[in-house]
């Protein structure tokens, strides 16, 4: 049969789809665009630690992370990074530190030894600190300036930069040292301090040197000020002329008290780790120094000191009762101290 007899419409076969504004498929194709575009950032930002919070990016820092020390196993407990409040240790925030405290007793040659130490480049040894009642009133006082001071927050004419190796103070056994020694011993294990014992083996040159400065401080002879240390000769030759008078009914007995404290700081400090010397052997053999430095592992350098020597030459030079002493102490253990033992 013809087209003509056809029963349906050729149009009917013919769809036209609808015209669609392209305002809508614009917005259509933004929308799409934008959350494509805020989970890509939601991943990148996880990544990279920017957290949104509260309508705020708040950006995390993350510190860089100090280098393992090539140290021994053993070793690593002494071996510190603080981070002091007042300052930033900037560049040198890796460098190890060591915390120290030399323990010692008056007139025994600590402070011509803390001189010694501060001429190194890298250690900072910041003096009697507790020397201050109010910093040793108790243990809590005590733990609060040892915190401050191996945070290396404290500031004094020994403090060095932010390079600094090995940070310590002089600390006698009369400053509260003795009294709450178990304390300490805990802290010094605790926090990794190390201790350098420093005494002096002639007890009866110490006693003259104690009761000389005892008159200086009294006396000021040098144009009426107190030094207990001088950096001349011609200040030492002014100091050197007083001769104390010993009493020698307490002689022995003061002698004893002294090896007795002695004696005991060495056995409640015994489980820290430690290094002992005497004054007398540092002054004739400076390799004591390099022991002293190998100790704090620090470079080893050749230490010096501005202090010059009060008493030199035999005792019996500095003594107003001498043939009385050398009576008192012949036959007993403390002869020995009689002899002249060593030069500086």
């Amino acid at each position: 049969m013809g087209d003509e007899h056809s029963l349906i419409p050729k149009d009917s076969f013919v769809f036209k789809l609808p015209k669609k504004s392209p305002l809508v498929l614009r917005t259509v194709v933004l929308l799409f665009v934008m959350v494509c575009t805020v989970y890509i950032c939601s991943i990148c930002l996880k990544q990279i630690g920017v957290v949104p919070s509260a309508g705020f990016l708040n950006v995390e820092v993350f510190e860089r992370q100090c280098p393992e020390p090539n140290i021994e196993p053993w070793d690593i407990p002494y071996v510190h990074y603080p981070k002091p409040k007042t300052y930033s240790r900037e560049e040198c925030s890796c460098n190890p530190v060591r915390y120290f405290a030399i323990l010692s007793m008056q007139r025994s040659g600590s402070g011509w030894f803390e001189t010694l130490l501060n001429n190194h480049t890298n250690i900072s040894s910041n003096g009697e600190i507790f020397s201050v009642k109010d910093r040793r009133a108790n243990v809590t006082t005590i733990f609060e300036t040892l915190d401050k001071l191996y945070n290396l927050d404290w500031l004094s004419s020994a403090s060095k930069n932010e390079c600094t190796s090995a940070v310590g103070l002089k600390w006698m056994l009369n400053q509260g040292l003795m009294k709450h020694h178990e304390e300490i011993v805990e802290y010094f294990k605790t926090r990794g301090v190390s201790a350098i014992f420093l005494f002096r083996r002639n007890l009866l040159r110490r006693m003259i040197s104690v009761l000389a400065n005892s008159y200086d401080r009294d006396a000021k002879p040098l144009n009426g000020t107190h030094k207990s240390h001088v950096h001349s000769p011609k200040e030492a030759e002014v100091l050197a002329r007083y001769k104390p008078l010993i009493n020698t009914s307490l002689l022995i007995p003061d002698l004893k008290q002294v090896q007795e404290m002695t004696s005991k700081a060495l056995a409640y400090f015994n489980t820290t780790r430690h290094i002992f010397l005497y004054y007398e052997d540092v002054v004739k053999n400076r390799t004591k120094l390099d022991d002293v430095q190998e100790f704090l592992k620090v470079p080893k350098l050749d230490l010096k000191s501005r202090q010059v020597k009060i008493h030199h030459g035999p005792l019996s030079q500095h003594v107003q009762n001498w043939e009385e002493v050398q009576t008192t102490l012949k036959g007993t253990g403390f002869e020995n101290f009689l002899l002249e033992d060593y030069r500086r």
